[in-house]
C-alpha cells in the first residue's frame, strides 16, 4: 500500500508549487501538511516524495525561462567551441551556476543523515521559518537595489549558490529566502535577486529529485500519487513564478517576512500543545 494517496498527493503538489519558490520555505510547508495529514516526515518514501515532486516546480522554471535558458545554453555551447565567445557574460554565467550548484551537492551528500534525521524535526522548521524572517527583513531594508541582472559576477553567484545550504540543513529557512536575502545583501535588486534564485535552483533541485526518485518509488510511494503530486505541482508552480516576479517588480518581501513569522509561531504553538508531533 502506497505510504501516500493520490488524494494527499494533490495536496502535497499545490503546496509544493504554491511555495517552492516564495521565500516562505517548501520544505517546511510541506512538513507542515504532511503533519496535519497524519504522513511521518521523516520517513524515507516521503522525504523521497517531497523531492521528486520539486521536478514539477523545476519543470515549470524551466518552460517558464525557456527563451533564457536556451539563449544561456547556446552561449555556454559557443564558448566551448569557440574561444572569442568566452567574454560574453552567458557564457560565464552557465559555468558559474555549475560551479555554485558543486557546494550544496557536497553538503548535501555528506550531511543526508542529518538532513532526514534530527533536522528534519518541525521544531527545526519552525525555528528557521522565524529566523529566516530576520534576515530577509534586514537583507531587504539594507540592500541598495542598484544591481540588476547583468552585473551579477563570479562571486555574487558562489555566494547566493553557497546560500542554498542554510535550506538544505535547515528546513524552513526556505532556498529561495536564502538564495534571494544572500542577492540583496549583494545589493542586486528585487527582480535579479528573484530570477537568480530561479536559475541556481534548476540544477540543484532538478538532482535532489532524481536522486531520490529510487527511495520515494523502492520504499513505498507508488507511481500514481508520484506522478499526480509532481503534475500539480508544475501546474500551480508556472503560475507562482509568474506572480511572483510581478509582485517583486512593485512591492517589499515584508509581506513574506510577516507570513513566515506567523507561521512560524503558530507552528511553535501546534508543536507545544501536541496537536503536531515533531
Amino acid at each position: 500500500m502506497s505510504a501516500i494517496s493520490i488524494g494527499q498527493a494533490v495536496v502535497l503538489g499545490v503546496v509544493e508549487g504554491v511555495t517552492e519558490f516564495l521565500p516562505v520555505s517548501s520544505t517546511g510547508h510541506l512538513k507542515i501538511t504532511e503533519g496535519l495529514m497524519g504522513i511521518p516526515v521523516d520517513d524515507t518514501s516521503v522525504i523521497g516524495f517531497t523531492a521528486v515532486i520539486q521536478v514539477g516546480a523545476i519543470a515549470a522554471v524551466l518552460v517558464y525561462f525557456f527563451k533564457d535558458i536556451v539563449r544561456i545554453v547556446s552561449a555556454w555551447g559557443r564558448g566551448l567551441a569557440h574561444r572569442e565567445e568566452r567574454y560574453h557574460h552567458d557564457y560565464k554565467f552557465a559555468w558559474w551556476v555549475i560551479y555554485a550548484t558543486i557546494p550544496i551537492v557536497a553538503v548535501g551528500l555528506a550531511a543526508k543523515p542529518l538532513i532526514e534525521g534530527p533536522l528534519a524535526s518541525l521544531w527545526v522548521v519552525a525555528g528557521s521559518l522565524i529566523a529566516g524572517s530576520g534576515v530577509m527583513w534586514v537583507a531587504d531594508r539594507t540592500g541598495r537595489h542598484k544591481r540588476g541582472e547583468d552585473d551579477t559576477s563570479l562571486m555574487d553567484t558562489m555566494l547566493v549558490g553557497g546560500s542554498q545550504i542554510l535550506a538544505l540543513l535547515f528546513p524552513g529557512f526556505s532556498r529561495s529566502g536564502a538564495t534571494m536575502s544572500t542577492a540583496l545583501f549583494l545589493d542586486l535588486d528585487r527582480v535579479a535577486a528573484t530570477r537568480l534564485s530561479f536559475f541556481l535552483g534548476i540544477p540543484a533541485l532538478t538532482g535532489a529529485g532524481l536522486y531520490e526518485l529510487k527511495d520515494a518509488v523502492g520504499a513505498g510511494v507508488g507511481a500514481a500519487p508520484l506522478v499526480a503530486g509532481t503534475a500539480v505541482s508544475f501546474l500551480v508552480a508556472y503560475a507562482s513564478i509568474a506572480w511572483l516576479l510581478k509582485f517583486v517588480a512593485r512591492h517589499s518581501f515584508d509581506a513574506f517576512v510577516i507570513y513566515r513569522i506567523i507561521i512560524g509561531v503558530a507552528l511553535l504553538g501546534l508543536l507545544a500543545t501536541g496537536v503536531l508531533a515533531s
